[in-house]
């Protein structure tokens, strides 16, 4: 397949994108920076990676820098914003991508109603709905003085079709979508666009190295695309919503899995 040129669509925008050391984050961010935009690349442990991510974006011609922070924290995620204020002078993008340390096992303990503990709900609930609601609560102060924002929640195609049932994974993104809705609600009055994309099983991330070639091999061949979706393609679609051309939709899940489900 040809590489995809990304088209400059983020001009003088600055986005955060938590999560960012590493996967799905950090494709974002790359394509992010690529398509114009200043990032933020939000890490919790992950130095090295995050700090590469960010050389990998200067080297290309691209501005951002690395800010290690806990979404699970408010004051750490409004010590971010405010950095990022600091270095860009605004905040118009915001990526909700930061996941709880997690492995997409399909014999794991956490895909049966029978052994999945509470703690696992928890962790989950605590890492993606806990997380995004601060980190939107860290970077409203900002968006609503410029009237303008896009906030876009990550999630999974899971919720709409559990072909492994993740279930505390898949409960915590499940959330994400009554979020999304509530804070379009909310937010659209000055002018911040809340959507949120949900993804199929990316090939392949960190989370899902454990995932079998047979669980991809069947994505593949009962997907209309007939084939998995990569972690490139998913993050084009990112900077679709992220950019103006999406100007007119907001309150909206999206899959991006190929035509694999069709909420």
């Amino acid at each position: 397949m040809a590489q995809t040129v990304i088209p400059v669509i983020l001009t003088d925008k600055v986005a955060i994108v938590t999560g960012a050391s590493r996967g799905l984050g950090a494709q974002i961010a790359m394509q992010m920076a690529a398509a114009g935009a200043s990032v933020c690349v939000n890490y919790l442990n992950s130095k090295e990676a995050a700090e590469k991510v960010v050389a990998d974006i200067k080297a290309a011609g691209g501005q951002a820098f690395a800010y290690q922070g806990d979404v699970t924290d408010l004051a750490q995620m409004q010590a971010m914003a405010a950095e990022v204020i600091k270095h860009f002078g605004r905040i118009d993008i915001l990526i909700n991508n930061a996941l709880p340390s997690y492995q997409f096992n399909p014999s794991a303990d956490y895909t049966s109603i029978e052994t999945v503990k509470w703690a696992h709900f928890s962790h989950q609930i605590d890492g993606i709905v806990k997380g995004a609601v601060n980190t939107v609560q860290a970077v409203l102060p900002q968006m609503k003085a410029q009237q303008m924002g896009k906030i876009i929640n990550i999630s999974t195609n899971l919720v709409y079709n559990p072909v492994v049932t993740y279930y505390d994974y898949t409960t915590a993104k499940s959330a994400l979508i009554g979020l999304t809705r509530n804070l379009a609600a909310e937010l659209g009055q000055y002018g911040i666009r809340v959507n949120l994309l949900a993804g199929g099983l990316l090939k392949t991330t960190d989370a899902s190295q454990l995932t079998t070639e047979e669980v991809f091999n069947y994505i593949a061949t009962t997907t209309p695309l007939r084939q998995a979706t990569s972690v490139s393609d998913f993050a084009n679609s990112v900077l679709l919503m992220a950019s103006d051309l999406s100007a007119a939709i907001t309150g909206q899940s999206i899959a991006v899995d190929g035509g694999l489900t069709m909420p």
